[in-house]
């Protein structure tokens, strides 16, 4: 077995050895040398762990444990000093004396240091490792005032973790505007003035000429004399490739460490990877770059014939302090280039595409990088955009920021820049590996790995994919990424604060995306009709687009219209404007459901207002988050082992419940017999009809995690049955997660819990006056909807 061996513990030579791993686990005997005493690390998470959202042990990406598994013999807080390329051994600091046949160099960087006088006294750090966000936090605990030389991304955080400990912070920049490598003018103004709100403060256009104090820091000078106190000095004015091993060992040393496409140094049996390496004539500092390269080097390493590392095209999705913002290709126009530029200030967004030739070349996204990458990937693939829409104004917040948007995605695009994971291996991964949480993929796939900037795309690609099936509460703790308040505690703060508005939830709770995201925006919406549902106006906006549209979105960019046959009866009437409408709008698929209705699959999206029109049908809200259906089997009044009419009691059920919102979808089911032939006891609230009642079973699941319901109680007449359900829907919707299915609610809470809440009169009650309220609203919006539809009707008539 050969020996490799790699200097160096970081991030892309790390992500080199697990790419080796994946490709042929077997070829090597490998050994890594970290001078830092600490496995493999996030360094893009530094900056959370100063700003007090996260701990070191957290942002660990392979513990000592992963080493062993691997047989990889892990040396830390060891420093090598020679390479003897003739013997192929390196030396280190501690005496040891390591062979190889192959060798990497993932040497990364070190923080720049600015050459002035009293760069060596104690409060002058940089911004680079664990131990320096430790100086930098043990500082913050009894010093008041610092100063961040640097006006680029990692200055900025550096800024906001100290202004979030407690210190006076200035920032200090040589130029005029804030991260010129990635922002314009007028998106740099916005952020300089948004950070000043946070307060920072700015000395712009200052060049720093001498830090000022004898042992410890006490200032500094600038050019123009002008000085300004401080007690810590941030040095964040970019790195230097670590290359003094590498120019000792005579391999040929530019900026960093000259390598081909392979990652091949002039020694062709040392590699090297990361900031160290230069990659023609260019040294990148982003990850996902140098995790391409790092795929690039696996290939080499274990034979695989490859292109090698073509380089990349660099974009930048970061949110800076709480301010998002994304960048790609060029940022200034020039005469080659036109511009679409839309400012807003009042929602404090700037977005500008450079465009050459229909072609998209240049990004720059301030206040809403959502579109980030599915711009960047038209920029990458040169496509066309004559077709496409410049702008547009006064969009409701969130019409298009959905599953429809997800679902429409390619999937090549890619999803996590970081680590260069597309739509298409996300999906590929939930299915053949049967992932269920967000946590899973990231395993899996190493989407949302790094900066997690991606992971509400990864979640609402797992979401998309995994259907009815996903499990929304047991993602995370947290509401979603916009807050770390749960359920229960936004919920709480709505009644105990009496808020009108999601927005206002959102400002006070200070949610760090003031329009929410496509996962609080319906939640919050749902929680507001629930607990005020006659003063709150539901907001279709912040709905996904199947509930919009009223039909769910199929693979192909269609939908399915299904119209709602109270326990699966219909007419001739109906049959036949069923038929109809599927001749004349060429409806590709007419197939009866799972459900006991008939469906119409591949309606167009355009097509959709006027299919319903001249259906005169209600929806059968087959892709709401309300009752979908009551499943019945025909029950006393034609089989023969009928003990009650099961049918009828199921359409009572369907027109009582139907179209209130609850947490996720419910299915009913009543049975006429114990034999049980709608399958009731896998329904959300199940019906067993016997001689002497109704058998009540509630929290069942049918799905790939099936669940028996649970008992609750044998009650006399239909109308009892319709109460238990009325109240069980009820309690379901005010104590349920948005997104979380009877059956693990069911075992969340406890059967004994629900059971008492059902069961005791003055509850019971209780529940079922509450839906009533809540109903009437629903019912009150759908005759006001038809009027408005009548009304329109014959004024289109008159008008003619």
């Amino acid at each position: 077995m050969k020996k490799l061996v790699m200097i160096g513990n970081g991030m892309a030579g790390v992500r080199s050895i697990e790419e080796i791993l994946k490709r042929d686990p077997q070829k090597y005997e490998i050994t890594v040398i970290g001078d830092e005493p600490h496995p493999n690390y996030n360094r893009i998470m530094l900056s959370n762990v100063l700003q007090g959202k996260t701990v070191l042990d957290e942002i660990i990406i392979n513990d000592l444990s992963w080493y062993e598994e691997n047989k990889i013999t892990l040396l830390t807080g060891e420093r090598v000093v020679t390479i003897d390329r003739t013997e192929k051994i390196i030396k280190t600091d501690k005496g040891n004396v390591v062979s190889y046949d192959e060798l990497i160099l993932a040497t990364g960087s070190d923080s720049f240091i600015l050459p002035l006088p009293g760069k060596d006294l104690e409060g002058v750090i940089g911004f680079r490792t664990i131990e320096d966000t430790e100086k930098m936090i043990e500082f913050a605990r009894t010093k008041k005032k610092a100063v961040v030389i640097g006006g680029g991304l990692l200055g900025l955080e550096a800024a906001k973790g100290l202004i979030d400990r407690g210190m006076e912070v200035h920032v200090v920049h040589l130029l005029p505007t804030l991260m010129e490598q990635q922002l314009d003018a007028p998106a740099a103004r916005m952020l300089k003035k948004d950070l000043e709100k946070q307060g920072m403060k700015f000395k712009m256009e200052k060049q720093t000429v001498e830090i000022l104090g004898n042992a410890c820091v006490e200032g500094i000078r600038f050019k123009d004399e002008e000085e300004l106190a401080c007690d810590l000095v941030v040095m964040a004015v970019g790195i230097r490739p670590n290359v003094s091993l590498a120019k000792e060992s005579g391999l040929e040393v530019k900026r960093a460490i000259v390598v081909d496409d392979h990652m091949r140094t002039t020694d062709p049996s040392i590699y090297a990877v990361g900031e160290c390496a230069e990659h023609h004539g260019i040294a990148y500092g982003l990850v996902a770059p140098l995790y391409e390269q790092g795929r690039a080097l696996a290939d080499q390493l274990t034979g695989i014939q490859g292109t090698g590392y073509q380089g990349t095209i660099l974009s930048t999705q970061l949110k800076v302090a709480g301010c998002d913002l994304f960048s790609g290709g060029k940022i200034q126009e020039d005469d080659d280039t036109d511009a679409i530029v839309v400012q807003d200030a009042v929602a404090r967004v700037y977005k500008k595409i450079l465009v050459t030739n229909n072609k998209v070349v240049g990004i720059v996204l301030y206040g809403d990088a959502s579109d980030g990458n599915r711009l960047f990937s038209m920029l990458k693939k040169g496509t066309d955009i004559s077709e496409f829409t410049t702008a547009s104004v006064l969009q409701k917040a969130g019409e298009e920021d959905d599953s429809a948007m997800l679902a429409e995605m390619p999937a090549d695009e890619t999803v996590c820049g970081c680590n260069g994971v597309t739509k298409g291996k996300i999906v590929q991964s939930i299915l053949e590996e049967s992932l269920t949480s967000f946590d899973e993929v990231k395993t899996c796939t190493k989407a949302g790995a790094s900066c997690g900037k991606c992971r509400p795309v990864v979640e609402g690609i797992l979401a998309l994919t995994l259907g009815d099936s996903f499990d929304a509460a047991a993602q995370q703790s947290g509401m979603c990424e916009c807050t770390h308040f749960s359920r229960d505690e936004v919920v709480a703060v709505i009644k105990d604060k009496g808020f009108q508005s999601p927005k206002e939830v959102r400002h006070v709770l200070e949610f760090k995306n003031p329009e929410g995201c496509q996962k609080c925006r319906p939640a919050l919406n749902y929680y507001m009709r629930m607990i005020l549902p006659t003063y709150y106006e539901d907001d279709k906006s912040s709905r996904f687009v199947n509930e919009r549209m009223e039909g769910n979105i199929q693979k192909d960019g269609t939908f399915s219209v299904i119209p709602r046959m109270y326990g699966g009866t219909t007419t001739a009437d109906e049959l036949v404007r069923m038929g109809e409408v599927a001749k004349k709008y060429d409806v590709p698929l007419v197939k009866i459901t799972g459900a006991s209705r008939i469906g119409l699959y591949g309606v167009k999206k355009e097509d959709l207002p006027q299919v319903w029109d001249e259906l005169g049908m209600r929806s059968g809200y087959a892709y709401s988050k309300s009752l979908r259906n009551v499943k019945s089997c025909v029950g006393s009044q034609f089989c023969r082992f009928g003990t009650q009419d099961s049918l009828g009691l199921g359409i009572k059920l369907e027109k009582e419940l139907e179209m209130v919102d609850t947490p996720h979808k419910m299915k009913m089911g009543v049975a006429g017999c114990p034999r049980n032939c709608s399958e009731a006891l896998t329904k959300d609230f199940g019906v067993i009809c016997v001689e002497n009642g109704y058998q009540l079973y509630v929290g069942g699941n049918g799905g790939t995690e099936i669940r028996e319901c649970d008992f609750i109680k044998i009650v006399a007449t239909e109308e009892e049955v319709i109460t238990y359900a009325k109240a069980y829907m009820q309690y379901y919707r005010e104590t349920g997660i948005y997104g979380e299915r009877t059956a693990p609610w069911v075992d969340r809470l406890g059967i004994e819990t629900i059971k008492t809440a059902l069961v005791d009169q003055e509850q019971r009650d209780y529940y079922v006056n509450r839906f009533t309220e809540a109903r009437d609203t629903y019912h009150e919006a759908w005759s006001a909807m038809l009027a408005k539809n009548q009304e329109k009707k014959i004024y289109e008539v008159t008008r003619v």
